[in-house]
C-alpha cells in the first residue's frame, strides 16, 4: 500500500484551496478563520511535501501553477469525501450530523414543508435543513436509499421492509378546470362523461398520464402537454389552456384562479402522505426531532379539522 506523505494535512490542502478560492492570503485566511502569515507558512509547506513548485512570485504575490490547481482538485475531493465520512461515522455511532437534507415533492413546499422547516428550526437552531424537491416518490426513495438525503416526505406505500413512515394524511384527488370553464360550475365531476376534454398532465408520478389513464380507465382525454412540475402545471390550468387531476394539497395557493371539483364518490381517489427514513437511521437524533415535529403538525391540523 503506498503511504501518503505525513506532512500533508488536511489543514495544508485546506489552505490551498482556499487560496485559489479567494486569490489572496487575507481572503483565504478570512475564510479559514485563521492568520494570512499561517495560510502562507501552510503553502510553501505543502510546496515542500509535494517536492515540486506549486506558486510562481510575482512581486509579494503567489500565481498558482498549473501542479497546484491539479492538487487542489485532488484536495476537493479527498477533503469532501473525508467530511463524508466523518459525518456517517458519527452517524453510526449516534451522533446527529448538523445538517439535515430533507427531500420533498414539490406540491409539498406550499405549506407543508415551510411549518415542518420552521418548526425544526425552533426546536433545533443549530440544525441546517436542505431542501431537495423530486417530481416523485420514485425519484427521491432511491437517493434515500442510496444515503444522499436523510428523510422524505412523499407518498406512502404498503410493503417497503427498509424504511419506516409516519403518515400525517390522506390527500383527495381533485379535478382542476379554469375559471372560465363551464365544468367549473360543476358540484362534482363524472370524468367518464368528459371524454376528449383537453388535459394537462405531470410527466412523472402518479398524476403522470399514463397512471391516470390506469386510474380512470373510462376517462380518454386530449392530452395536450406534459410538464415536469406541479406549478407549471396549474399555471397552465389558471391561463385557460386546459384542465389537469391534481392531488388536494396544492389548493391552498390556487383556490383563487382555478376551480378544484371533488370527484363523485364512484371515482375518488386519496394518497397517504407521510414522513419516510431509513429503518436503519430511525433513530438518528435528527430524524427523531423531524418525526416529533412532523407528530405535532399531524395533531394541529386534525385539532384545526371540523367537527361533523
Amino acid at each position: 500500500m503506498h503511504r501518503l506523505n505525513e506532512d500533508i494535512s488536511s489543514r495544508k490542502l485546506e489552505a490551498l484551496v482556499a487560496y485559489l478560492d479567494h486569490k489572496t492570503l487575507n481572503a483565504a485566511a478570512d475564510a479559514l478563520n485563521t492568520s494570512a502569515v499561517s495560510v502562507h507558512r501552510a503553502l510553501h509547506s505543502l510546496e515542500d511535501s509535494v517536492r515540486c513548485s506549486l506558486f510562481r512570485h510575482e512581486g509579494r504575490g503567489l500565481v498558482p501553477t498549473e501542479a497546484a490547481h491539479t492538487l487542489a482538485g485532488v484536495a476537493r475531493d479527498v477533503l469532501g469525501r473525508l467530511d463524508r465520512g466523518i459525518e456517517a461515522t458519527r452517524i453510526a455511532a449516534g451522533y446527529a450530523s448538523d445538517r439535515l437534507k430533507i427531500g420533498s415533492l414539490y406540491s409539498l413546499t406550499s405549506h407543508v414543508l415551510p411549518e415542518l422547516i420552521k418548526s425544526m428550526n425552533q426546536r433545533r437552531p443549530n440544525l441546517q435543513c436542505e431542501l431537495i424537491l423530486g417530481k416523485s416518490r420514485h425519484e427521491l426513495l432511491p437517493r434515500l436509499k442510496q444515503g444522499q438525503i436523510d428523510a422524505v416526505f412523499a407518498e406512502i406505500l404498503p410493503g417497503d421492509s427498509d424504511l419506516v413512515s409516519l403518515p400525517m394524511f390522506e390527500d383527495e384527488s381533485y379535478f382542476a378546470a379554469p375559471l372560465s370553464s363551464p365544468l367549473a360550475a360543476h358540484e362534482t365531476i363524472v370524468l367518464s362523461e368528459h371524454v376528449g376534454e383537453k388535459l394537462v398532465t405531470l410527466a412523472e408520478g402518479p398524476f403522470s398520464a399514463v397512471h391516470l389513464a390506469e386510474r380512470f380507465k373510462d376517462f380518454h382525454p386530449c392530452v395536450i402537454m406534459e410538464v415536469q412540475d406541479i406549478f407549471t402545471q396549474m399555471n397552465l390550468v389558471s391561463s385557460g389552456v386546459a384542465c389537469a387531476v391534481v392531488p388536494g394539497r396544492i389548493r391552498p395557493m390556487y383556490q383563487h384562479l382555478v376551480r378544484f371539483i371533488p370527484f363523485a364518490e364512484s371515482e375518488g381517489a386519496s394518497q397517504t402522505i407521510g414522513l419516510s427514513v431509513m429503518k436503519a437511521r430511525e433513530r438518528d437524533p435528527n430524524l427523531l426531532a423531524l418525526s416529533s415535529v412532523a407528530r405535532i403538525f399531524v395533531r394541529e391540523r386534525e385539532s384545526r379539522a371540523p367537527r361533523i
